[in-house]
């Protein structure tokens, strides 16, 4: 076989075979991307909402620890004020 008629024969079929692939890979390759888009849109999302838990729970603790500092405010004077209390009663 001569080249002239091996040259078309392979640039035909490789023609053949690329658009049969575009034409049958095309449709999986755009649901494989819309997947790809919800994935990348889901892991997007879940840092802000855990950035929300986190912190609506440092605020809680701050809110607690505040309690906790006032109410060891209000221990220490009641302690303070029982010393001195008993030193004016006498």
């Amino acid at each position: 076989m001569e080249w002239e008629f091996i040259a078309p024969m392979i640039i035909s079929t490789v023609f053949i075979l690329t658009v049969g692939g575009v034409i049958l890979l095309r449709p999986v390759m755009k649901r494989l991307g819309a997947l790809l888009d919800v994935l990348v849109l889901q892991k997007t999302k879940a840092p802000d909402e855990e950035n929300r838990r986190l912190r609506e729970t440092v605020e809680t603790m701050n809110e607690r620890l505040t309690l906790m500092e006032e109410r060891l405010d209000f221990t220490e004077r009641l302690i303070g004020r029982g010393g001195k209390g008993g030193k004016e009663d006498r």
